[in-house]
């Protein structure tokens, strides 16, 4: 062999050497790390779970429902944003603006913080029962529906046709009342950015339950348990608020919901920044599943499921066309299995009035006995 071949050879064995060991390791590559993907959950199958090694399994009792309810929970703050915690929970520092008599009530206009750096304007609603007598009474909060105008205004004085002032008849029935302003509506322009949220929605929630702390500080309500009733985006933000906060113990909400596949008939123009659900005062998130709704981690299905065995009343008008009340009936029959298994099926009702997005006398009426019926 000659010098310069003798050389090559070298070279080549050289590089086989250096190569070796990652041939062998092309050939022989080591297992995977098993990972467990759990199985997708319709979102209208409601009696299954998935179990501790993440198969789908029935639930048979309330200890399984739970495990269920909690996913869903997580599905809903993955989407809004964390609910804030003891960090946020600054002194209310409770300021009244205007006092206005009301007759059998006082209207106050006040503003609270419900964080360091933002104040949530309000109208408290105190009946003058409370204050003569000094007995307490029940306490509801008062969500206000879309209105870019008024704000929370319309829930205490009859500002529009169809979004009624039940803040003011609740008040005239004997109910100490707080209607907070929703974020990013009216005279209410908090910067969510710089505050921290993901959400509009998350910031109304949050907005919500220091509300209920400063009901619960005055000395004329009922603590304990507390009622909260909504129209339109009121409907939706009480839904939201109650499975965030156990200290609420009876849910009106009206015209507020459909499942987010059944959306204004499920056109796909409301799914993009900025349209519908995925507005920044909602939740802009929602955007990135346009095409494939299917796998929002939650829906109205569960929502409302996740409820029980709190009382819940619905409002759902056979003419919405905002929230379909086909889609609605569809909800409550499936969340209604989750009643049965707390054996309390009648405290999920509905009523499903002839009419379009609006909450007709009679059924308000029917939804105060409602409040009546389980806070008294």
């Amino acid at each position: 062999m000659s010098a310069k071949a003798a050389k090559r050879r070298a070279w080549a064995v050289a590089c086989l050497l250096l190569l070796l060991p990652l041939l062998v390791s092309c050939r022989s590559p080591a297992p995977p790390a098993k990972v467990t993907v759990p199985e997708p959950i319709s979102h209208t199958n409601l009696l299954v779970f998935h179990n501790r090694t993440g198969a789908v399994v029935p639930v048979r009792t309330r200890a399984d429902w739970e495990r269920r309810r909690a996913e869903i929970l997580w599905g809903m703050t993955d989407i809004m944003g964390p609910l804030p915690g003891s960090e946020k929970r600054c002194p209310l520092d409770l300021r009244v603006e205007e006092n206005t008599d009301c007759g059998s009530y006082a209207r106050l206009l006040v503003s609270y913080a419900s964080e360091p750096g933002s104040r949530v304007p309000a109208y408290l609603l105190v009946p003058k029962d409370a204050m003569l007598s000094k007995k307490k009474l029940p306490a509801i909060l008062a969500l206000h529906p879309t209105d870019m105008e008024y704000g929370h205004r319309v829930v205490v004085e009859q500002l529009r046709a169809n979004y009624r002032a039940y803040g003011r008849d609740l008040a005239e029935r004997g109910y100490v009342v707080l209607a907070p302003a929703y974020p990013l509506m009216a005279n209410y322009q908090p910067d969510l950015k710089a505050l921290g949220y993901q959400s509009g929605t998350m910031k109304a929630i949050w907005d919500n339950v220091r509300g209920l702390d400063l009901l619960e500080a005055q000395p004329f309500v009922r603590k304990g348990k507390f009622g909260v009733i909504g129209h339109s985006l009121g409907g939706h933000n009480a839904i939201f608020t109650a499975l965030l906060d156990s200290r609420i113990g009876v849910v009106v909400s009206s015209c507020g919901f459909d499942s987010f596949q059944a959306y204004y008939g499920g056109d796909p123009a409301n799914w993009q920044p900025d349209h519908g659900w995925c507005q920044n005062r909602y939740m802009p998130r929602l955007a990135d599943y346009r095409g494939r709704l299917a796998d929002i981690p939650f829906d109205f299905y569960e929502l409302i499921a996740a409820l029980a065995p709190r009382p819940v009343f619905v409002n759902a008008p056979t003419r919405d066309t905002n929230f379909r009340c086909q889609s609605v009936d569809s909800i409550l029959n499936a969340a209604s299995a989750v009643y049965r298994l707390y054996h309390v099926p009648k405290t999920l009702e509905a009523a499903y009035p002839d009419c379009g997005h609006d909450f007709p006398p009679d059924v308000r009426e029917a939804a105060y006995r409602f409040l009546d019926q389980h806070l008294r």
